[in-house]
């Protein structure tokens, strides 16, 4: 199969025809076509010479050349493609390292294995241009709706035609139960496209949060135009999803906007997703009212936020426990994907014997600590005074308010809780000398007695043992494992030092031990302090 004149604009045909048929560019079809030239002139003229094709892209003429680069002396390995300086210059006027001398070599016939071997090559470079295409196209639509053709089923995988290639659900990623049959219609949220060595990998979802969102988005046109926004969304796909909604315009309530007339909005995306139902709640920047209001249709009695643990107690009336848990603990598992928040639920009782049991063991603290009757006690926790620091350090006005207690009588508590603080303080000093600390760790300001107990009964015994600490080891944590939060719980965490505290003490003992300069930590602060107030005015 010669090229000859008569089939040279036959090239360019057949490049068009199956670049409209691939809906890739024509040049791609013609660089790999060139390509499958080159290889079949190795063939003919031998594999370690440099052949190169060159089509016009206008008359189709195939050009063969041979190259051959000049290299240095030492160098020379190939002597079909390469030549020495000395050898160069027989055809080339001051030849250079570097340079390429290129010489035209008549055209190859080529044979049928040759004919069969350049197609291949044609074909690999087309499907190789063709996942491209497909890559290209695909990964700028993550994150959106998709609708294509069931084209069958694989071990639980749908293998969905997407219009120019194929997408995969995934088992995991179907609504409950939910099966299909060939050329069934589906939607579907494109989660994730990859680039891998058998083509652009598409993968789809009906589980994923935000196809719930982007439904809601299709049926409710302010959502569209950005006057309502979906701030969150959490699913038990299948079975109920809750979803918290904010207006930006005053005179538009965002929760009516998305339920629509007579509940028909909601209802196309309900139907959507196989029945799922759908709580709309309105969103609150105030994280407690959020809560509150996500954990409908339960009412609430209180809520205490632990913003650090990010963590939240929540409080029920007794009949309405089972409500706010859900069954099988959906409603708070949903309201707690929602809020971010982990959320321990007790009764009204259980809260009241909670506090209860508190104010006796705080009662029982100051009995035992500062000789106190038992009526005495309570009228100091009732005052809200919980630990003997708060009695020895108090302003002496705030003890003199307690019904019964005189000037001599708030003096003489004082120095009892100090004398209790200073014997305990001495005994967790003795302590900790007994276990080895050193005084580098003892001089150290920002430790307590107590404090430095606890960390040498942990082994850390030497300033520079302290300096290693990390800020959570000191004041505990939280952690994410598979899926759960755990708790890190840290030496200095019964002593309420703060993450920020930690990390200011742990700076600090760095910068004593001049493992850290000074004037670079002051340099941090100020550009911290900058970043800060843009963010204020932005």
């Amino acid at each position: 199969m010669a090229i000859t004149s008569a089939n040279q604009l036959e090239l360019l045909q057949t490049a068009e025809a199956v670049a409209r048929e691939k809906m890739i560019d024509p040049a791609l079809v013609v660089e790999a076509m060139e390509d499958s030239l080159a290889r079949a002139a190795k063939s003919r003229y031998g594999s370690e010479m440099d052949i190169r094709v060159s089509i016009d892209r206008k008359t189709g003429r195939a050009t063969f050349t041979r190259v051959r680069t000049v290299v240095e002396d030492d160098e020379l390995e190939n002597h079909q493609a390469e030549m020495t300086v000395e050898q160069a210059k027989q055809y080339m006027d001051d030849p250079k390292v570097g340079d390429e001398y290129v010489e035209e070599v008549p055209p190859v016939d080529m044979g049928r294995i040759a004919a069969q071997s350049a197609k291949q090559v044609i074909l690999q470079k087309v499907r190789e241009a063709e996942r491209d295409r497909q890559y290209e196209e695909f990964k700028d639509r993550i994150g959106t709706i998709i609708n294509g053709v069931v084209k069958r089923e694989e071990y639980g995988n749908v293998i969905v035609d997407v219009g120019r290639g194929e997408a995969i659900l995934r088992r995991n990623e179907k609504i409950g139960r939910e099966s299909y049959r060939p050329n069934d219609r589906i939607r579907c949220y494109i989660k994730d496209v990859r680039r891998e060595a058998r083509g652009p990998q598409i993968f789809l979802s009906r589980t994923a949060p935000e196809f719930m969102a982007e439904l809601f988005k299709m049926e409710v046109p302010e959502i569209y135009d950005g006057i309502i926004e979906i701030k969150a969304v959490a699913r038990d796909p299948g079975s109920r999803a809750k979803i918290g909604v904010v207006s930006y315009d005053g005179s538009i309530d965002p929760v009516g906007a998305c339920v629509g007339m007579r509940g028909s909005r909601v209802q196309a995306v309900v139907n959507e997703l196989q029945g799922e139902k759908i709580d709309i709640i309105p969103w609150n920047e105030d994280q407690p009212t959020f809560l509150v209001n996500a954990l409908q249709p339960a009412e609430v009695s209180k809520v205490v936020l632990d913003e650090e643990a990010e963590r939240i107690e929540v409080v029920v009336p007794d009949d309405q426990l089972s409500l706010a848990i859900g069954r099988r603990g959906q409603n708070v598992r949903l309201a707690s994907q929602l809020t971010g928040l982990d959320i321990d639920i007790m009764t009204e009782t259980e809260d009241s014997e909670k506090r209860q049991k508190e104010f006796e063991e705080r009662t029982k603290l100051f009995m035992d600590t500062l000789d106190l009757d038992e009526f005495f006690a309570q009228l100091l926790v009732s005052e809200g005074f919980t630990n003997l620091e708060e009695v020895a350090y108090v302003d002496l006005d705030e003890l003199l308010v307690i019904d019964g207690v005189d000037e001599d009588t708030a003096n003489e508590l004082q120095a009892r809780a100090r004398d209790v603080l200073e014997a305990q303080a001495r005994e967790a000093l003795e302590t900790a000398r007994e276990l080895g600390v050193e005084d580098s760790l003892v001089e150290f300001e920002g430790l307590t007695p107590q404090m430095i107990q606890a960390l040498a009964e942990d082994g850390i015994k030497t300033l520079e043992d302290f300096a290693t600490c990390a800020d959570w080891e000191l004041a505990g944590g939280w952690t994410t494992v598979d899926g759960e939060r755990v708790k890190d719980d840290g030496i200095l965490e019964p002593f309420d030092v703060s993450l920020r505290e930690a990390q200011d003490l742990v700076m600090s003992a760095r910068v004593m031990l001049g493992w850290v300069d000074p004037s670079e930590l002051e340099a941090e602060a100020a550009e911290d302090g900058e970043a800060t107030a843009e963010e204020a005015e932005a």
